[in-house]
């Protein structure tokens, strides 16, 4: 059966945690069924990561359950090559099905393309540890786009890149997405990973990155 990799999701996670400064995840469920991190975000206090959806889909059915049954508001994410199977047990839950449409992507940073902003805009780029932020101003100094990286290892993990309303259709997000790539080859990355929202699918995909799986996220309790 096609699947994806758990430790490709461990990787990606791995990486979240740190762009975010979060704590790293700790088990969650029986038989290695996925990873819990503490969020600390009203309304999403805890997420739930699930590792083995496509080869065990007994262990969806077991994580949406222990979500179901939390005290505290907790988001199920589910990585899948079988999204409507995944659907199936978490709708049977009685989760709600928050965002059905994500991708987890990855690319080959060695190729990644660059991308200077146009004038009037100017690139920063902020490094502490392993997280770089890349932001971009205009011409009052108003932030108009920008994106994190965490390097850990071989991998980059790109989070939380977003352009303001008003200064989109502008080439800014492939701006950020270049200088976020190089500031990580600069730190020994070479692969790239993220999760992109359907908003970004279209960016990400023109830059040479690839879909690895589809990402459902639910979460519960009401």
């Amino acid at each position: 059966m096609t699947r994806i990799a758990p430790e490709l999701i461990r990787r990606w996670l791995t990486g979240w945690t740190v762009a975010r400064s979060l704590p790293g995840a700790e088990p969650a469920g029986s038989a290695g069924d996925g990873l819990r991190s503490e969020c600390r975000q009203p309304g999403r206090e805890v997420e739930v990561f699930a590792l083995r959806a496509d080869e065990d889909p007994g262990s969806v059915t077991r994580l949406a359950a222990a979500v179901a049954a939390a005290r505290q508001v907790t988001w199920l994410t589910v990585p899948t090559l079988r999204p409507g199977a995944v659907e199936s047990a978490v709708d049977a839950a009685g989760l709600e099905l928050h965002r059905r449409s994500e991708w987890l992507m990855t690319t080959d940073l060695t190729g990644h393309p660059r991308h200077a902003p146009a004038a009037p805009y100017g690139i920063e780029a902020r490094t502490e540890g392993p997280v770089t932020e890349v932001t971009l101003r205009g011409p009052t100094g108003e932030v108009a786009a920008r994106g994190t990286v965490a390097v850990v290892g071989a991998d980059a993990t790109v989070d939380r890149v977003e352009t303001d309303p008003e200064h989109r259709r502008r080439g800014l997000g492939r701006a950020v997405m270049g200088a976020l790539a190089e500031a990580a080859l600069a730190q020994g990355a070479r692969t790239g990973l993220l999760l992109a929202s359907e908003e970004g699918q279209r960016l990400y995909s023109s830059l040479g990155w690839h879909h690895r799986a589809d990402v459902l996220i639910a979460r519960g309790p009401a």
